[in-house]
């Protein structure tokens, strides 16, 4: 327990704390559900578009995306800017593994 919790003690407080850091947790598990989820579909687009001769990214695709997300972000009262860094950061790690799927089927 850190210090700050040791001053709350056993307060009303403390109790919310524990809770809102429960609801964290479960949230943070189906975040990382949700994106094992996401990843399966992507490595079958890309297997797709090796087998298609098809470019490991699509920089149409990716700006629509990335204007949806960040009217979903205002929308939620998310911070857009924040929204567009997540995508950008999980489109990266797409197109790297589309790209290790083409070499891997020689294209």
């Amino acid at each position: 327990m850190s210090e700050a919790e040791t001053r709350l003690g056993d307060s009303e407080a403390l109790n919310e704390l524990k809770a809102l850091r429960s609801s964290i947790d479960n949230i943070d598990a189906a975040l990382v559900h949700m994106l094992a989820e996401r990843f399966k579909c992507t490595q079958k687009v890309g297997v797709l578009k090796a087998t298609n001769d098809l470019p490991p990214a699509d920089p149409a695709r990716e700006k629509i995306q990335i204007e949806r997300l960040r009217q979903l972000a205002s929308d939620a009262h998310l911070d857009p800017d924040f929204a567009e860094k997540f995508l950008n950061f999980i489109v990266r790690e797409v197109i790297r593994h589309h790209e290790a799927i083409a070499a891997e089927a020689g294209n």
